[in-house]
């Protein structure tokens, strides 16, 4: 599995790393609710480890704007020491999946989650990015604009990918790179050359170009408001 945990009590997180890491799941780590909710937003995860009490802002709020703002349909399992039944009501409205209060056994956080991602693959759940009339379906990795079939490559589709878990926020060249090739970057600059070709597919026979350039940041893929100044 890959998890997302967003807490700020660092022993834990350090315990919870430990213990998920050594059975061969990956984790990212998020020390309070913004930078929880970035990640939780531009990066695929299986599921996401949230805790109630967090900076800046609760638990409750991350998840209301997850599945509100962003539609985000990823199991998440709340930590929280409020064991009291209001506060449970209070967490599935908000769109948790899970609640386990604490202290807990690590063993049993582990299966409650691997019954939740086991869950989710069970229904077959559709897995659709769709940015104005641009969708990617995750599922069967087929792209399609304004009803036309995209052919892209592997790579592109990535970029692809990445771009549109983000939308309408800008993505690094390094967070792009990392998606591509890891901790070793090809020498030159390929992502440009990769951008090139999706930017050819996704907007060239379109009217709205969807993909944007931000000098020395990145890019981002969104639909413009009409008169709005961006970057090629």
């Amino acid at each position: 599995m890959r998890l997302l945990v967003i807490e700020d009590n660092r022993n834990l997180v350090a315990n919870l790393f430990e213990y998920f890491e050594a059975r061969g799941h990956t984790l990212d780590a998020a020390p309070d609710g913004p930078t929880g909710f970035h990640l939780a937003s531009t990066q695929p995860y299986d599921a996401i480890v949230l805790d109630w009490m967090l900076p800046r802002l609760d638990g409750r709020q991350v998840l209301q704007a997850l599945r509100e703002q962003r539609g985000l349909d990823t199991p998440v399992l709340m930590l929280t020491a409020r064991d009291e039944l209001p506060d449970k009501i209070a967490g599935f409205r908000a769109g948790a999946d899970d609640y386990l209060t604490k202290p807990f056994a690590l063993p049993e956080l582990e299966v409650r989650l691997e019954a939740l991602v086991a869950r989710v693959q069970g229904r077959g759940r559709s897995r659709v990015l769709q940015v104005a009339d641009l969708r990617l379906d995750l599922t069967t990795l087929e792209v399609f604009r304004g009803g036309r079939a995209l052919h892209l490559y592997p790579a592109c589709r990535k970029l692809l990918e990445v771009l549109m878990q983000a939308s309408p926020a800008a993505v690094t060249r390094e967070r792009l790179e990392q998606a591509l090739w890891g901790d070793s970057p090809p020498d030159g600059d390929m992502l440009r050359s990769h951008v090139y070709d999706l930017r050819r597919s996704v907007d060239g026979p379109f009217p709205v170009k969807l993909i944007h350039t931000l000098p020395r940041v990145g890019y981002r893929l969104a639909e413009l408001a009409p008169g709005t100044d961006a970057p090629g």
